[in-house]
This record gives structure tokens, C-alpha cells and sequence, in this order.
């Protein structure tokens, strides 16, 4: 079998403030695309198809009308779980006859126990759950973080296998040390989040879904997907995609699909980025978050710079000012406005303009007067 390995759609997400559905669909496209060019015989999808619980109803047509699309035109198997940000309850409506068109859609922990059987391999879908999940379904007080509940959990499944088969994972989860990114919700039940690798190994692979960094764990056997946009600048090097996984030698490659509008962070001077010389050289379309090398104040400069990026998430100063240090070195034996000035160059490496003081002086008399 060859198994398209996607998760992390969170449809409905907005990346400050822009809506990202063109872009959600666009890549869906491109996936869909894949699917067809790599002829798989089934996909999986490793939770958080909705960014939020309470999806409005756009997100949640677009969910609806991607998993038609999947299954009941393309006619692929879709083996699917409910992530952290998924509501199981909203997203499992319609479970009980979904199975007739081969959707297989998990939200509950007790539903993780019967393997889905396509060709040679077992499929565990494990949906994100809680330690009182597993409290409960396995009556064990002890369980009391996602670590101790998922040994229990392995254990349950592995007294399913069929020695005849492959067996596969898909979960939703933090596995013990990988690498988060920014746009991630970290989920800290009962103290733990992690997961230990060592109660996956059991499983000849484990699809997971939850950070965003297909690169977030490097292991043999385990991989993340990663989602499929860029959702914060903490992940502009990183090149989105999808995984295909063979069944038969359990080895996976990745495609990658490039977005409609990339996701970039620009360090330069207001005239490097709005002379149209120089930002010719820039993508002007993509979701941009800028830091100015400019010490200087620039009247409505986020105005001036959304002529230029119409997609600016984010501007801030690369001057950063490391007040105690600075303040060692200053002669505490000079007059108030010399030691200002030395104190301002120590800081920023310029002298003071004679506007700056001026309106230091100014400051100066008003604190004498009060004084």
C-alpha cells in the first residue's frame, strides 16, 4: 500500500488577522494533486483539522467539503483523528456511518483499540485524549499524565496485533524530545506532555500530527507531517509538504507542496524596502514580518510599507538597547545632559542630533520645575 501521511490543517486559522482560506485551499489542491500522481490507496490525516473548537461555519464547509472530495468522490480511504484543537464532539457528527464509505474518523480514546485493517496493515487511530480519559476507560487512578496513560494505551493496542500485518500509528501528541515552534498550543496535562519514544516502538511506523516542524523529531520509525502552511515566522525555513509511506518496506518520502503566498521576515533599512530598486528583490506577495535597522522615527511607516508588502504580520526595531550593561559605563561624575549624550552613544552608537537635545534639555528644565 502507498499511505499519504498529512495533519495540521487548522482550517479557520487567521495569521494576524489575514484569512488564510484561499491559501488552505490552494494547498488542499496541490494535495489532492499528489495523491493522484503518487496513486495511493489511502490518507491519513493526524488531527487539528480545525484550528479552534468552535469552528465558524465557512471553516467548517470547507472541512466538510474537503472530506467529501477525499473519500466520497475520489474514493480514497480516510483515516482520521481529532487533535487538541479539534472538538471530538462536533467533529465526530455522523461517525457511525461514515465507515460505509471507508472514513474513519476517531475522537474518543475508547474508539483507538479497533484496528482498521486496509490491505496488509493495522491502523490504530488514536485521537488527542487526556490523562482522565484514560483514567477512566482503563478504571486506573495512577494514570495521571499522558506519559504513564500512554504506556497503557501501547500496551492495549499491541494485544491487538496480528502478527500477519504492519502496524501503524496514527496519534496526535508531543513525542518526547522534539522541537515545538511558535505557532504551536502547548498542552501540559498533570505535569507531563511528553510522550516516550520507547512505548512507540512497537509499531513498525507512527504518523503523528501536532507540531508543525516535520522536522520537530528525527527518528527511523516516527515522523510528524507537519502542517501544511507556514502559520508563524518562527517556520519561514521550513518547506511544507506531505509524507507517502510504503507499507511494504515501511519506508516514507516527502513531497513537498509550496504555498500560494510564502511566509518571509525582512531585516533592512525603510529606504532598502521601499525604494523599488532594492525590493524588487523581495516577494512582495508573501506574508511578511519586518524589523527596521532605521534608528530613526518614521511617520506612518506601517502605512508606507503595506504599499510595498499589502501582507505586512508584524513590524518591529533590530535596535535593541541592553540597559544595565550600558549603564556600568557611564561616568556617573559628568553633568545631566553629557551623560545622557555618552549614555546614548554607548547604546546606539550615534551622538545625539541637536533635536534630540533639545527635547532632552526641555525634559531636563520640566523635572527641575517640578522639582
Amino acid at each position: 500500500m502507498r499511505v499519504l501521511h498529512t495533519a495540521d490543517w487548522h482550517i479557520g486559522k487567521k495569521l494576524a488577522g489575514y484569512d488564510l482560506q484561499e491559501d488552505q485551499a490552494a494547498v488542499f489542491e496541490q494535495l489532492v494533486a499528489v495523491a493522484k500522481r503518487e496513486s495511493v490507496d489511502a490518507i491519513i490525516i493526524a488531527g487539528d483539522l480545525y484550528d479552534r473548537a468552535l469552528a465558524n461555519e465557512d471553516a467548517v464547509a470547507m472541512v466538510n467539503a474537503q472530506l467529501t472530495r477525499l473519500n466520497r468522490e475520489l474514493g480514497y480511504p480516510l483515516l482520521v483523528i481529532a487533535g487538541n484543537h479539534d472538538s471530538a464532539v462536533r467533529l465526530s457528527t455522523g461517525r457511525a456511518w461514515y465507515g460505509a464509505t471507508q472514513l474513519y474518523l476517531n475522537c474518543q480514546l475508547a474508539e483507538a483499540f479497533t484496528p482498521v485493517v486496509l490491505g496488509d496493515t493495522q491502523f490504530f487511530l488514536l485521537p488527542y485524549f487526556e490523562p482522565v480519559a484514560a483514567r477512566q476507560y482503563f478504571d486506573d487512578d495512577s494514570l495521571t499524565n499522558i506519559n504513564l496513560a500512554m504506556h497503557r494505551v501501547s500496551a492495549a493496542m499491541q494485544a491487538q496485533f496480528d502478527p500477519a500485518k504492519k502496524h501503524v500509528l496514527v496519534a496526535h501528541f508531543f513525542a518526547a524530545d522534539s522541537q515545538r515552534s511558535a505557532s504551536e498550543t502547548q498542552v501540559n496535562v498533570g505535569g507531563l506532555d511528553a510522550v516516550a519514544v520507547a512505548d512507540l516502538r512497537a509499531f513498525d511506523y507512527v504518523a503523528l500530527g501536532h507540531l508543525h516542524n516535520r522536522h520537530a523529531l528525527r527518528d527511523a520509525t516516527i515522523q510528524y507531517a507537519g502542517s501544511l502552511l507556514k502559520f508563524s515566522t518562527s517556520e519561514v525555513a521550513q518547506e511544507k509538504g506531505v509524507y507517502i509511506l510504503d507499507t511494504e518496506t515501511m519506508t516514507r518520502k516527502f513531497v513537498a507542496l509550496p504555498p500560494r503566498h510564502e511566509v518571509q521576515h525582512l531585516t533592512a533599512s525603510f529606504a532598502a524596502l521601499t525604494d523599488p530598486a532594492q525590493y524588487a528583490a523581495y516577494d512582495r506577495d508573501a506574508y511578511t514580518a519586518i524589523t527596521l535597522t532605521d534608528l530613526a522615527v518614521i511617520p506612518n511607516v506601517m502605512a508606507a510599507l503595506r504599499q510595498v508588502f499589502p501582507r505586512v504580520i508584524s513590524l518591529d526595531r533590530e535596535s535593541h538597547v541592553t540597559l544595565d550593561t550600558a549603564a556600568d559605563q557611564v561616568d556617573t561624575h559628568l553633568a545631566p545632559m553629557p551623560m545622557l549624550a555618552d549614555f546614548y552613544a554607548q547604546v546606539t552608537g550615534r551622538t545625539l542630533s541637536e533635536t534630540q537635545q533639545a527635547w532632552a534639555a526641555a525634559a531636563l528644565s520640566q523635572v527641575k520645575e517640578a522639582e
